[in-house]
Protein backbone atom coordinates (compact mmCIF):
# COMPACT_ATOMS: atom_id res chain seq x y z
CA UNK A 1 0.00 0.00 0.00
CA UNK A 2 1.15 3.64 -0.84
CA UNK A 3 1.85 5.63 2.00
CA UNK A 4 2.84 9.25 2.43
CA UNK A 5 6.10 9.70 4.03
CA UNK A 6 7.80 11.61 6.42
CA UNK A 7 10.07 14.08 5.17
CA UNK A 8 10.61 16.62 8.18
CA UNK A 9 10.69 14.51 10.87
CA UNK A 10 13.82 15.15 12.95
CA UNK A 11 13.84 18.74 11.88
CA UNK A 12 10.18 19.80 12.49
CA UNK A 13 9.38 17.27 15.32
CA UNK A 14 11.83 14.37 16.96
CA UNK A 15 11.52 10.92 14.65
CA UNK A 16 12.26 8.58 17.53
CA UNK A 17 8.82 7.66 18.67
CA UNK A 18 9.63 7.73 22.22
CA UNK A 19 11.15 11.31 22.32
CA UNK A 20 7.68 12.51 19.82
CA UNK A 21 5.51 10.63 22.43
CA UNK A 22 6.89 12.65 25.56
CA UNK A 23 7.41 15.66 23.40
CA UNK A 24 3.31 16.04 22.43
CA UNK A 25 2.47 14.49 26.24
CA UNK A 26 3.84 17.47 27.81
CA UNK A 27 1.97 20.04 25.09
CA UNK A 28 -1.11 18.84 25.94
CA UNK A 29 -0.88 18.43 29.82
CA UNK A 30 -0.77 21.90 29.35
CA UNK A 31 -2.81 22.81 26.97
CA UNK A 32 -5.78 25.04 27.56
CA UNK A 33 -9.11 22.47 27.54
CA UNK A 34 -12.71 22.82 26.64
CA UNK A 35 -15.43 22.47 23.94
CA UNK A 36 -15.45 21.15 20.60
CA UNK A 37 -14.65 23.36 18.10
CA UNK A 38 -16.03 22.75 14.34
CA UNK A 39 -12.49 24.46 13.05
CA UNK A 40 -9.47 24.89 14.04
CA UNK A 41 -6.01 27.30 13.41
CA UNK A 42 -2.45 25.73 14.24
CA UNK A 43 0.61 26.94 13.24
CA UNK A 44 3.17 24.46 11.29
CA UNK A 45 6.69 25.59 12.61
CA UNK A 46 9.31 23.23 14.38
CA UNK A 47 7.81 21.87 17.54
CA UNK A 48 10.00 23.90 19.82
CA UNK A 49 8.40 26.86 18.36
CA UNK A 50 5.01 26.20 18.07
CA UNK A 51 3.95 23.32 19.44
CA UNK A 52 2.54 24.33 22.35
CA UNK A 53 0.61 26.78 20.46
CA UNK A 54 -0.91 23.86 18.49
CA UNK A 55 -1.79 21.47 21.24
CA UNK A 56 -3.43 24.26 22.33
CA UNK A 57 -5.83 24.91 19.21
CA UNK A 58 -6.35 21.09 18.54
CA UNK A 59 -7.18 20.58 22.53
CA UNK A 60 -10.10 23.02 21.54
CA UNK A 61 -11.76 19.74 19.79
CA UNK A 62 -12.78 17.05 22.69
CA UNK A 63 -10.57 14.53 23.25
CA UNK A 64 -11.66 11.17 21.59
CA UNK A 65 -13.17 12.55 18.08
CA UNK A 66 -13.18 9.54 15.95
CA UNK A 67 -14.33 11.50 12.67
CA UNK A 68 -12.07 12.92 10.02
CA UNK A 69 -10.39 16.21 9.60
CA UNK A 70 -9.89 18.17 6.64
CA UNK A 71 -6.27 19.55 6.86
CA UNK A 72 -5.94 22.52 4.55
CA UNK A 73 -2.36 23.68 4.22
CA UNK A 74 -0.74 26.49 2.22
CA UNK A 75 1.86 25.11 -0.77
CA UNK A 76 5.03 26.99 -0.16
CA UNK A 77 6.65 25.15 -3.17
CA UNK A 78 3.60 27.05 -5.85
CA UNK A 79 1.45 24.14 -6.51
CA UNK A 80 -2.26 24.29 -7.57
CA UNK A 81 -4.64 23.33 -5.37
CA UNK A 82 -4.97 19.54 -4.98
CA UNK A 83 -5.30 16.52 -2.08
CA UNK A 84 -3.94 13.52 -0.86
CA UNK A 85 -5.86 10.40 -1.06
CA UNK A 86 -3.15 7.91 1.00
CA UNK A 87 -2.73 7.05 4.50
CA UNK A 88 -0.01 9.56 6.44
CA UNK A 89 2.74 7.95 7.74
CA UNK A 90 3.90 9.19 11.19
CA UNK A 91 6.87 7.96 13.88
CA UNK A 92 4.15 6.74 16.38
CA UNK A 93 2.01 5.16 13.78
CA UNK A 94 -0.30 5.45 10.54
CA UNK A 95 -2.90 8.14 9.78
CA UNK A 96 -6.27 6.77 7.37
CA UNK A 97 -7.18 8.77 4.82
CA UNK A 98 -10.92 8.99 4.28
CA UNK A 99 -11.15 8.22 0.65
CA UNK A 100 -15.01 8.35 0.89
CA UNK A 101 -14.75 12.06 1.97
CA UNK A 102 -11.67 12.72 -0.64
CA UNK A 103 -13.65 11.55 -3.23
CA UNK A 104 -16.39 13.84 -2.35
CA UNK A 105 -14.33 16.47 -2.11
CA UNK A 106 -13.31 16.39 -5.29
CA UNK A 107 -10.08 18.16 -6.10
CA UNK A 108 -7.30 16.67 -8.13
CA UNK A 109 -4.82 13.80 -6.02
CA UNK A 110 -1.45 14.52 -6.54
CA UNK A 111 0.73 12.42 -4.51
CA UNK A 112 3.86 12.92 -5.81
CA UNK A 113 3.48 17.08 -5.86
CA UNK A 114 2.48 16.10 -1.93
CA UNK A 115 5.41 14.58 -1.17
CA UNK A 116 7.78 17.59 -2.69
CA UNK A 117 10.80 19.76 -1.02
CA UNK A 118 9.99 18.63 2.43
CA UNK A 119 6.98 20.57 2.03
CA UNK A 120 6.07 20.53 5.60
CA UNK A 121 2.64 22.78 6.47
CA UNK A 122 0.15 19.42 6.35
CA UNK A 123 2.69 16.75 7.61
CA UNK A 124 3.34 18.62 10.93
CA UNK A 125 -0.30 18.31 11.74
CA UNK A 126 -0.53 14.76 11.29
CA UNK A 127 1.47 13.93 15.14
CA UNK A 128 -0.84 15.74 16.91
CA UNK A 129 -4.12 13.98 15.36
CA UNK A 130 -2.18 10.53 15.49
CA UNK A 131 -1.10 11.27 19.24
CA UNK A 132 -4.85 12.83 20.62
CA UNK A 133 -7.17 11.39 17.73
CA UNK A 134 -5.81 8.05 17.33
CA UNK A 135 -9.40 6.63 16.07
CA UNK A 136 -9.56 10.02 13.62
CA UNK A 137 -8.85 9.78 9.80
CA UNK A 138 -7.90 12.66 7.33
CA UNK A 139 -8.27 14.58 4.24
CA UNK A 140 -5.19 16.50 3.35
CA UNK A 141 -5.46 19.47 1.25
CA UNK A 142 -3.02 21.62 -0.39
CA UNK A 143 -3.77 25.18 -1.03
CA UNK A 144 -2.37 26.92 -4.03
CA UNK A 145 -3.62 30.48 -4.84
CA UNK A 146 -4.43 32.34 -1.82
CA UNK A 147 -6.93 34.53 -3.34
CA UNK A 148 -10.34 35.09 -2.33
CA UNK A 149 -11.58 33.78 -5.79
CA UNK A 150 -9.61 30.36 -4.79
CA UNK A 151 -10.46 30.70 -0.62
CA UNK A 152 -14.51 29.91 -2.17
CA UNK A 153 -14.09 27.65 -4.74
CA UNK A 154 -12.33 25.53 -2.31
CA UNK A 155 -14.57 26.39 0.51
CA UNK A 156 -17.36 25.55 -1.72
CA UNK A 157 -16.14 22.06 -2.47
CA UNK A 158 -15.66 20.96 1.22
CA UNK A 159 -18.88 22.51 2.30
CA UNK A 160 -20.44 20.68 -0.74
CA UNK A 161 -18.85 17.37 0.43
CA UNK A 162 -19.58 17.59 4.36
CA UNK A 163 -23.04 18.20 3.49
CA UNK A 164 -23.34 14.85 1.60
CA UNK A 165 -20.68 13.23 3.69
CA UNK A 166 -22.84 13.35 7.05
CA UNK A 167 -20.35 12.04 8.95
CA UNK A 168 -18.25 14.07 11.79
CA UNK A 169 -15.54 16.55 10.17
CA UNK A 170 -13.49 18.89 11.94
CA UNK A 171 -11.51 21.55 9.76
CA UNK A 172 -7.48 22.44 10.40
CA UNK A 173 -5.97 25.33 8.96
CA UNK A 174 -2.90 25.06 8.92
CA UNK A 175 -0.97 28.53 8.63
CA UNK A 176 1.67 31.14 10.90
CA UNK A 177 1.39 34.71 10.82
CA UNK A 178 3.98 37.53 10.40
CA UNK A 179 7.46 36.62 9.77
CA UNK A 180 10.90 37.68 10.56
CA UNK A 181 9.77 40.97 12.05
CA UNK A 182 10.19 42.48 15.42
CA UNK A 183 8.12 40.63 18.12
CA UNK A 184 6.06 44.15 18.90
CA UNK A 185 5.36 44.37 15.12
CA UNK A 186 4.16 40.74 14.70
CA UNK A 187 1.63 41.18 17.89
CA UNK A 188 0.36 44.07 16.44
CA UNK A 189 -0.23 43.05 13.07
CA UNK A 190 -1.08 39.83 13.79
CA UNK A 191 -4.02 40.46 16.34
CA UNK A 192 -5.41 43.60 14.04
CA UNK A 193 -6.01 40.83 11.65
CA UNK A 194 -7.29 38.12 14.11
CA UNK A 195 -9.56 40.57 15.24
CA UNK A 196 -11.63 40.61 11.90
CA UNK A 197 -12.31 36.87 12.34
CA UNK A 198 -14.24 37.43 15.81
CA UNK A 199 -17.29 37.65 13.45
CA UNK A 200 -15.95 35.24 10.86
CA UNK A 201 -15.45 38.10 8.47
CA UNK A 202 -13.17 36.82 5.73
CA UNK A 203 -13.35 39.54 2.88
CA UNK A 204 -12.14 42.07 6.16
CA UNK A 205 -9.32 39.23 7.65
CA UNK A 206 -8.21 38.94 3.51
CA UNK A 207 -8.12 42.69 3.05
CA UNK A 208 -6.49 43.58 6.08
CA UNK A 209 -3.58 40.70 4.95
CA UNK A 210 -2.98 42.40 1.92
CA UNK A 211 -3.64 46.09 2.78
CA UNK A 212 -1.08 45.71 5.74
CA UNK A 213 1.18 43.07 4.11
CA UNK A 214 0.68 40.89 6.85
CA UNK A 215 3.13 38.05 6.04
CA UNK A 216 0.84 35.21 7.01
CA UNK A 217 1.51 31.97 5.45
CA UNK A 218 -1.59 30.27 5.58
CA UNK A 219 -4.81 32.96 5.19
CA UNK A 220 -6.28 31.50 2.36
CA UNK A 221 -6.33 28.09 3.66
CA UNK A 222 -8.09 30.37 7.14
CA UNK A 223 -10.16 31.79 5.14
CA UNK A 224 -11.43 28.02 3.24
CA UNK A 225 -11.98 26.73 6.39
CA UNK A 226 -14.18 29.76 7.69
CA UNK A 227 -15.98 29.94 4.83
CA UNK A 228 -16.67 25.81 4.86
CA UNK A 229 -18.12 25.96 8.42
CA UNK A 230 -20.63 29.21 8.03
CA UNK A 231 -23.31 26.61 6.23
CA UNK A 232 -22.42 24.77 9.12
CA UNK A 233 -23.60 27.03 11.46
CA UNK A 234 -20.36 28.57 12.57
CA UNK A 235 -21.10 31.99 14.66
CA UNK A 236 -17.49 32.90 15.79
CA UNK A 237 -13.68 32.45 16.11
CA UNK A 238 -12.15 32.77 19.49
CA UNK A 239 -8.38 33.47 19.80
CA UNK A 240 -6.75 30.88 22.28
CA UNK A 241 -3.59 31.76 22.34
CA UNK A 242 -0.47 33.84 20.51
CA UNK A 243 2.95 33.76 20.77
CA UNK A 244 6.10 34.21 18.64
CA UNK A 245 8.89 32.24 18.04
CA UNK A 246 11.15 34.89 20.37
CA UNK A 247 10.15 32.64 23.05
CA UNK A 248 11.83 30.10 22.15
CA UNK A 249 14.97 31.50 20.60
CA UNK A 250 14.95 34.37 22.65
CA UNK A 251 15.79 36.76 19.18
CA UNK A 252 12.81 39.18 19.89
CA UNK A 253 14.08 41.40 16.13
CA UNK A 254 13.57 38.48 13.73
CA UNK A 255 10.06 36.43 14.68
CA UNK A 256 7.15 34.41 13.64
CA UNK A 257 4.08 34.70 14.95
CA UNK A 258 1.83 31.90 15.70
CA UNK A 259 -1.87 31.90 16.75
CA UNK A 260 -4.22 28.95 18.09
CA UNK A 261 -7.98 29.78 16.49
CA UNK A 262 -11.12 28.17 17.08
CA UNK A 263 -14.15 28.25 15.19
CA UNK A 264 -17.47 27.50 16.38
Amino acid sequence: MMIRRNSVAGTFYPADPAQLTHMLDTFFRSARTGGDAKGIVSPHAGYIYSGQTSAHAFSAIREGFDGTFILIGPSHRGFPTFMSGIPWETPIGPVATDTDLAASIGLPVDERAMAFGNENSLEVQVPFIRFRFPDASIVAIMMGPQTMREIMRVSSHINNAIRQYGGDVRIVASSDFSHYVPADKAQKDDLFVIEALKDLNVQEFYNRIQQHQVTACGYGPIGAMIEALKPQGATRCDLISYTTSGEASRDFQQVVGYAALAVN
